[in-house]
């Protein structure tokens, strides 16, 4: 019963961006998150966050973020404060495009709920 418990009583939301930078793009790519706005860690629902560089040249990082709940995550993902954290990063991707060059990075979110802990 205690373990039925726990599980139960653990809640919220995890969103995993999963970044594919091209090796002449990671210098930019870390240095746009180690000078970010840090809007996300104000945005109602947001627990924390995580950007995992990965240790085999090549490898994506991981940006975890956790959250309160699915609603939050989606609300900031739609916020304008969303939009003008990540302004650098397509920035850099329409320049890309315009010279007809391929994006020097790409991105794909998994979400989870936390089922325990």
């Amino acid at each position: 019963m205690a373990a039925e418990a726990r599980r139960t009583s653990v809640t919220g939301f995890v969103a995993i961006n999963t970044i594919q930078c091209r090796p002449d793009y990671c210098e930019r790519f870390e240095c746009l998150f180690c000078t970010r706005a840090h809007a996300i860690d104000s945005a109602p629902g947001f627990c924390h966050m995580y950007v995992l560089r990965p240790s085999a040249e090549g490898e994506p990082y991981l940006v975890v973020s956790h959250w309160e709940s699915e609603d939050a995550f989606r609300a900031w993902v739609g916020s304008p404060a969303f939009h003008a954290g990540h302004s650098r990063a397509f920035a850099d991707l329409q320049a890309a495009k315009e010279r007809g060059e391929e994006p020097p990075m790409s991105s794909q979110f998994r979400t989870y709920s936390i089922l325990t802990r």
